[in-house]
């Protein structure tokens, strides 16, 4: 047999494409041609590709050689065609059968030696693999356990080329992998401070319950040393476990990076992704020539923790605004279009000025237009896009020496768990999973308002100067308070909370 098709597949962003190796040798000028609209990276396959067939003791006679790899207007990158290519030759060569190959998905880079390296993506290319229906996956050793994470599907991790040449030939069933994404997985422990261990501050503590409650955006404004990052890092110890789908997702994610743990593949814990303010753009949204994931897709299902908010540029901050209503992310270039989730919560914290003393006059040194400049970095169709503001005030030496803790990490995360699995119940179904992302007929279903609750809205609307998306935000706010406070109806209590936390940007902004 002088020619052969090997099935492979690349990630393009997060969308997986399907690749065919194709080989042909014949008599004729000794060369090692490759086509197919390659990388550089691609390109020099040849070369890796030669040296290792004859490093692993397989004869490569002085014939005319050349690999395809199709669909030509697809831009092939990255070295994950190694293995591919070499088996593809290899059967063309006569070296296996063609029918040893079929319905069976070949990846992984080689060394020179023939020894087969892992690749990033494994995940998303196995679970599509699935979805077509092909029976088996050919990996690198090192990708098994992330393979594995895929159910129903054949997964033989391979060390080198020798090893996979030998199960192609003998067929042998290969010893079966362990599912490491079953419920019984040991999780890795992390530790994130305790809302036990925050002096004072109970207004902030419980905006953050409300916001993790409900997926809720929120903004922590307070002088320097008031316990705003140190709130944002007990978030991350009271959000709720993840499903396995929302898992899965984020995996997938982490997989395209190349950020997977290599033993313990899965992702169980929500993402919680602290970004400095000298971020770009591309940073936090993705892109770049090879569009890859950003920060904000990195953060999905999980929290995007923005510290010092005023000393990130304006445009940076501005990129926001999109996937914060649309829950994604989408980048355009001249050959594509490139989809990434980002349906995550924002967390910022900020100094109220330059200095951080502000509204204190006898302690704040900055003039008017410092304070004007400052605060002026963040728009107003930002701030429209906040649920929850709330102010971190300046921390007395009372709650500083107290003996008596607050309320444990422990106590609110099962408080929110609750809620999280009630709004899980409310909304089955239907495409939605918090309140946070009730729009529509549902809001309007979910979210009714009695005769006084109307009347509070419409004045609150009127004075307040409140936008459309300020005003249903007001309400899913008040959605989730009515859920922690068990009740079906929102009531007065429940809006006048949620408008309270609209109030402090009017305090600071005035607009």
């Amino acid at each position: 047999m002088s020619f052969s098709t090997v099935v492979s597949a690349a990630t393009e962003g997060l969308a997986v494409e399907f690749v065919h190796v194709e080989a042909d040798v014949s008599n004729g000028l000794p060369v090692f041609h490759m086509v197919g609209y390659l990388a550089s990276e691609v390109k020099e396959a040849g070369e890796r590709v030669r040296t290792a067939i004859k490093n692993s003791g397989f004869d490569f006679p002085a014939k005319r050689t050349v690999i395809n790899l199709s669909p030509a207007t697809m831009r092939k990158r990255g070295a994950s065609f190694d293995l591919p290519i070499a088996v593809a030759v290899l059967t063309a060569l006569g070296e296996l059968s063609g029918s040893r190959i079929q319905n069976t998905l070949i990846i992984g880079e080689m060394g020179l030696d023939g020894s087969v390296r892992k690749v990033p993506g494994i995940l998303p290319i196995v679970a599509e693999a699935k979805e077509r229906e092909v029976r088996r996956c050919i990996v690198p050793e090192e990708n098994k356990a992330e393979a594995a994470l895929v159910s129903e599907m054949q997964v033989i991790g391979v060390k080198d080329l020798k090893e996979t040449i030998e199960f192609l030939k003998s067929g042998s069933k290969p010893q079966k992998v362990q599912q490491t994404g079953s419920v019984q997985e040991r999780e890795t422990e992390e530790s994130f401070p305790d809302f036990g261990d925050l002096c004072g501050q109970k207004n902030v503590r419980r905006a953050a319950e409300i916001a993790v409650a409900g997926g809720h955006n929120l903004l922590l404004i307070g002088p320097p040393g008031s316990g705003k990052t140190m709130t944002a890092g007990c978030i991350a110890g009271i959000l709720p476990p993840m499903s396995t789908e929302e898992s899965m997702e984020v995996t997938k994610i982490y997989s395209v990076m190349g950020m997977v743990n290599e033993k313990q593949p899965l992702i169980r814990k929500r993402p919680f992704r602290n970004v400095h303010h000298t971020a770009t753009r591309a940073a936090l949204i993705g892109g770049g020539m090879i569009p890859r994931p950003g920060e904000i897709s990195l953060a999905h299902q999980g929290v995007l923790f923005l510290d010092e908010l005023p000393e990130f540029k304006k445009g940076v901050l501005e990129v926001l605004r999109q996937p914060l209503e649309q829950h994604c992310i989408r980048i355009t270039r001249n050959y594509g279009t490139y989809t990434f989730p980002a349906d995550f919560m924002l967390v910022a914290a900020m100094n109220p000025c330059p200095c951080g003393c502000y509204p204190n006059l006898e302690r704040c040194t900055c003039t008017p237009a410092q304070i004007q400049a400052y605060l002026g970095k963040i728009s107003q169709p930002f701030l429209d896009r906040i649920d929850l503001c709330v102010e971190a005030g300046r921390v007395d030496y009372e709650n500083l020496t107290e003996q008596k803790k607050g309320e444990a990490s422990a106590e609110i995360r099962m408080r929110v768990c609750r809620v999280r699995n009630l709004q899980k119940e409310r909304y089955e179904g239907k495409k939605i999973r918090r309140n946070t992302q009730l729009e529509g007929e549902l809001l309007k279903k979910y979210c009714a308002l009695g005769t006084k609750e109307e009347a509070m809205m419409r004045q609150a609307f009127e004075r307040f100067s409140l936008t459309a998306r300020s005003y249903h935000r007001i309400l899913r706010v008040a959605r989730t308070i009515a859920d922690l406070d068990g009740r079906e109806k929102i009531s007065e209590e429940h809006l006048s909370e949620a408008l309270g936390y609209r109030m402090v940007d009017k305090k600071y902004w005035g607009r």
